[in-house]
């Protein structure tokens, strides 16, 4: 099946529109196990109460199976694991539909979360390795990043879109990556109360493009969705969340695991870098693939502008981002270095998984786009 570019051509109200359901909470999505289960009929029973507590127990009990995987890595590549995951990290960010704020912060819960982020933890860690880095100053932190980049030799989406991806594939590309696209940048923005001088400043600069600069229609988030639209897919927030591969989760929930906890702040300033330095070239061969496929502006814009962006954005992250960072607080060398390098294996991972999918011939999705009305709750 191929797909006919739409024109170029976005009004006010559909942006309007798109806006709204771009705001709106992370849908339902359906269990892929027995964890994922056990957790959503918790959630949707109501507000906590005493007897949801005896049903957490019991779920942090079935939990336990994935503490016995923690040095085998299984977990990432269990999806049931990593979909309760990506629900309890949903819940703070902007909600779950159908489900009480209340759970947010309840401390039942926050502790089923502690018991699954342990192997998680070990696990994006094994998969990291362990890149070292004999300077502290901020030029040989940033020249040590762009060398970590450069050694990575994980298959190429980028050039695989640009040069090979019939429109069906393309459309699949963007439907992976919108779980994260859809809420650009927010993840990261949780660093910026934990920073202060330099980095703080740096970081800020970064973030500020990432929203548009305060120009409404202009977040990236925002121009994300453009692009989705006018390949006919569907913009709500976390529309794909049910279809997408474990791959995809395990890049969603590592860059939640590093965001949300204080002492991974150096970690998640490394996975930051990562995605600076190695967005540029990328977003170019993006754009020239779907040019490829006969789209026009509209589709390409958002890749259009990180080919800009991303090109002064990466010397700000590699050096007064976490250069300085590690300068002022070298003891978060080794956090820097794992975010970046976590970065580069789970991204590379979820790349490895699509390209393997497309060039067997079959979908990338859990279900073919024309059947992902029926792929959510």
């Amino acid at each position: 099946m191929t797909t006919t570019p739409v024109r170029d051509h976005i009004s006010t109200s559909a942006t309007e529109e798109s806006a709204s359901r771009s705001g709106a909470r992370l849908p339902l999505p359906r269990p892929r196990g027995p964890l994922s289960s056990a957790l959503l009929a918790a959630l949707t029973a109501g507000p906590p109460t005493d007897d949801t507590y005896a049903e957490l127990a019991r779920l942090r009990e079935t939990a336990t199976d994935a503490l016995r995987r923690e040095h085998e890595g299984g977990v990432l590549h269990d999806g049931d694991f990593q979909l309760t995951l990506t629900v309890l990290y949903g819940l703070h960010h902007r909600g779950i539909d159908g489900v009480d704020d209340a759970w947010e912060w309840d401390p039942a819960l926050l502790g089923v979360r502690q018991s699954l982020e342990r192997p998680f933890e070990a696990a994006v860690r094994a998969r990291a390795g362990r890149p070292t880095c004999d300077a502290t100053d901020a030029a040989g932190v940033a020249r040590r990043l762009f060398e970590l980049a450069e050694a990575d030799d994980s298959p190429s989406m980028s050039r695989y879109v640009a040069r090979h991806a019939d429109a069906d594939q393309a459309r699949e590309f963007l439907a992976l990556r919108s779980v994260y696209q859809l809420m650009e940048a927010d993840p990261h923005t949780w660093a910026i109360p934990r920073l202060y001088g330099t980095p703080k400043s740096a970081l800020v600069e970064i973030q500020a493009d990432e929203y548009g600069n305060g120009r409404p229609g202009h977040l990236h988030a925002e121009l994300f969705a453009r692009t989705m639209r006018s390949v006919e897919l569907d913009d709500t927030y976390g529309r794909y969340l049910g279809t997408v591969p474990t791959p995809s989760l395990v890049s969603l929930n590592t860059m939640w695991l590093f965001a949300l906890h204080r002492r991974l702040r150096g970690a998640i300033v490394g996975h930051l870098a990562a995605y600076e330095i190695t967005s540029s070239i990328p977003s170019r061969l993006y754009s020239s693939g779907f040019r490829r496929l006969g789209y026009g502006a509209e589709t390409t814009g958002y890749f259009d502008e990180h080919v800009e962006a991303d090109s002064v954005h990466e010397q700000i992250a590699a050096r007064d981002l976490a250069g300085r960072l590690v300068e002022q607080q070298p003891a978060l060398l080794d956090d820097v270095l794992l975010g970046m390098a976590a970065c580069l294996a789970v991204e590379g991972d979820m790349g490895a998984y699509a390209l393997s999918r497309w060039k067997e011939g079959e979908s990338a999705l859990l279900a073919p786009l024309e059947n992902t009305a029926s792929a959510g709750a």
